[in-house]
């Protein structure tokens, strides 16, 4: 018996040791093939015309994220102010950069922060600014036998995989990984 624990203790620690380069790359793989192309193309349809298209969101780009003042100004953007711009603008840009910064593994707990803080507001807007929290749905609950929910449990598991990268950081094959090893071996 005690030789079987010595193996089971052996493999524990061996794959332990894997995880800390595995687990992140795993989580990488994982947003890359779930959620980059639903932030892509959600980014897509914020951007106004032309090359600079990142500067002057679409009148969807401002619906989608603030749907009640849009509502307000019954859909004309010329009322709203800076902070309305420049909150769209940013937006729009996060939803393309941060996922980028991810899937490369750079800037990793940084980008997965600021990924965990955009679903956090794309939840909140979409409870309160597009009236899901009326919908049982839509909110969806904790332990029950449901498991889609479009929040509390689609976004949780989302926020799940990218704390994972916060604590973990990029792993194996990412940009981080070989800056820092750049880096210390410039420092040696």
């Amino acid at each position: 018996m005690n030789t079987l624990i010595k193996i089971y203790n052996s493999l524990s620690s061996t794959v332990s040791h894997m995880a800390n380069g595995a687990v992140p790359l795993l989580a990488r793989l994982t947003f890359a093939a779930v959620l980059l192309h639903y932030f892509i193309a959600s980014g897509l349809t914020k951007l106004g015309d032309g090359l600079l298209g990142f500067l002057s969101p679409s009148v969807g780009a401002y619906a989608q994220i603030f749907p009640k003042a849009m509502e307000a100004v019954t859909y004309d953007i010329s009322q709203l102010t800076v902070f309305h711009w420049a909150v769209v603008t940013g937006g729009t840009i996060a939803e393309f950069a941060l996922p980028a910064l991810i899937v490369l593994g750079l800037l990793t707990r940084l980008a997965a922060l600021g990924m965990i803080g955009f679903v956090v507001v794309q939840s909140l807007t979409d409870l309160f600014g597009h009236g899901g929290i009326e919908h049982a749905g839509t909110l969806g609950a904790w332990f029950d036998k449901a498991s889609d929910s479009l929040i509390l449990d689609q976004r949780a598991l989302w926020v799940f995989l990218l704390a994972t990268l916060v604590f973990k950081g990029g792993g194996w094959l990412s940009l981080d990984r070989l800056l820092t090893r750049n880096q210390s071996a410039s420092a040696a």
